[in-house]
């Protein structure tokens, strides 16, 4: 069979994302602050996209007729250039570009306080101790290797062993300069196990000798697994008594460091502000911070005087300027549809949760994608990719964009419920239980069945260790 070369044609369709649609679809799942970059960013890159300035932000009738008096307009030059289509599809964005979509009512947006502080480290507060307290350079060096391997609890992560082969140390002068740090502020600090922690900290109270110091170093199993009686037993006193002793390991602080190395606490920005005007809550979107872009008329002009005249640097110069020019309006446009479709899927979002903002989480309903997608005419895809790394400020607190996007648990009353609900009823039945004698997984199923929800246990076990509530053996209080 020879095998031969032609030309046919053939009518396909098929998908293809656009450069503009792939930018816009880029741009959906970025929080206010990373726009804001990329924003600023591709100032930086195209000549033709400026910022607003502050006093030109204003309505856009009153703008217009600012930046073009009557005498100034030209009456119909034409086109000067070949695209003029784009004057068609592009017009709003060509004077001020992206306008602000915030509910001229709403006076003023809830403010976030950030009270961020500086403090010392928990290396930092144990060096200061050292160099004060000792001017024996050896003891110094090997005092700062010991700092250096504290966790963030101030526990001692390496053996003595391994510290002295860090300088070569004998081992005998290693445990020296442990002893010696083991007696800084805070007392228990530098332990290699919580059972020496909470020994250093009774030997500074004194109390060696005494039974809380024997409960620590001899049965501190058994005070773990709750095992009171039987550690009265083993050292002969009665429960009466050994209350005190377990009252004192109580107010013991088993991760002394922590309080030098707290998590920062992480301020949320919210992208969404909901608030209520007379009756309704409104969506009003978090632009600030955000730059207000516009074509810059300086290029506009140098456009339409490079369509005018010829010559070869001319055309050069003309391309740039329409390349440069169609990008920065594709931006422009796709920053006001990402706007538009994040103020939508709010405001959908608002009206299945009305019952939430007035009352709570016990009445948020189910919720998932397909339902807010149906309301706005949207793809489920694209409603995901708008609630990802987005944040609500609503009047029940901040909450992040999917935490309203829960299944539904059916009720014998007919009735869907949320498992955030159920989490929350929950939490709230084991804050009222007797600290005695708990409620098991078993027992909190039944209540729940009293009320039309029905569950099984492995389910409730499951929402309980999401809550991070331990079981009922270890709630159990015995004193």
């Amino acid at each position: 069979m020879a095998i031969q070369q032609k030309l046919h044609t053939k009518l396909v369709q098929k998908l293809i994302l656009t450069p503009s649609l792939q930018q816009a679809i880029k741009l959906l799942p970025m929080s206010t602050l990373e726009l804001a970059d990329l924003l600023n960013q591709e100032m930086v890159e195209n000549p033709l996209l400026e910022e607003v300035p502050t006093e030109e932000l204003q309505p856009a009738e009153q703008q217009q007729q600012q930046e073009k008096p009557a005498d100034q307009q030209p009456a119909d030059k034409g086109d000067s250039w070949d695209d003029a289509d784009y004057e068609y599809f592009f017009g709003d964005y060509l004077d001020d570009g992206y306008r602000s979509r915030t509910p001229s009512e709403v006076k003023e947006l809830p403010p976030i306080e950030n009270t961020l502080s500086t403090a010392a480290s928990l290396a930092d507060h144990l060096e200061w101790q050292l160099s004060l307290q000792t001017d024996d350079e050896r003891l110094k060096r090997i005092g700062h290797a010991i700092v250096g391997n504290l966790d963030d609890d101030g526990y001692l992560v390496a053996s003595v062993e391994e510290i002295a082969a860090m300088g070569e140390w004998p081992v005998a002068d290693v445990e020296r300069a442990l002893q010696h740090v083991q007696t800084f502020d805070p007392i228990g600090v530098a332990a290699r196990d919580l059972q020496e922690c909470l020994w250093l900290q009774i030997r500074h109270l004194g109390l060696e000798g005494t039974p809380t110091e024997k409960i620590v170093t001899e049965h501190l199993r058994l005070l773990q697994n709750h095992q009171v009686p039987e550690i009265a037993r083993k050292l002969g006193i009665s429960l009466d008594d050994l209350k005190e002793h377990v009252e004192i390991i109580r107010n013991l602080d088993p991760k002394p460091g922590s309080r030098f190395n707290p998590s920062q606490s992480q301020y949320v920005i919210p992208d969404v502000y909901v608030v209520k005007v007379e009756d309704q809550y409104v969506a009003a979107l978090n632009e600030e911070g955000l730059p207000q872009l516009r074509i810059s008329p300086v290029y506009r002009r140098l456009l339409d005087k490079t369509g005018a005249g010829g010559g070869e640097q001319n055309d050069e110069t003309r391309a740039y300027v329409k390349d440069k020019f169609r990008s920065a309006l594709w931006l422009i446009k796709s920053v006001d549809q990402r706007q538009k479709t994040i103020h939508k899927v709010a405001t959908s979002i608002i009206n299945f949760q009305r019952e939430f903002l007035d009352h709570g989480i016990e009445y948020l309903r189910p919720l998932v994608l397909r339902d807010v997608a149906n309301d706005i005419g949207m793809h489920e895809s694209t409603v995901s990719r708008v609630v990802n790394n987005k944040y609500m400020h609503t009047p029940q607190g901040v909450f992040e964009l999917k935490y309203f996007f829960h299944s539904g648990i059916s009720s014998s009353f007919g009735e869907s419920v949320s498992s955030v609900t159920i989490k929350q009823r929950i939490r709230k039945i084991i804050e009222n239980e007797d600290p005695r004698k708990p409620l098991s997984d078993s027992k909190i199923v039944s209540i729940l069945q009293k009320e039309g929800l029905m569950l099984a246990r492995r389910t409730i076990a499951k929402y309980r260790e999401e809550l991070k509530i331990p079981t009922s053996n270890q709630r159990k209080v015995l004193f």
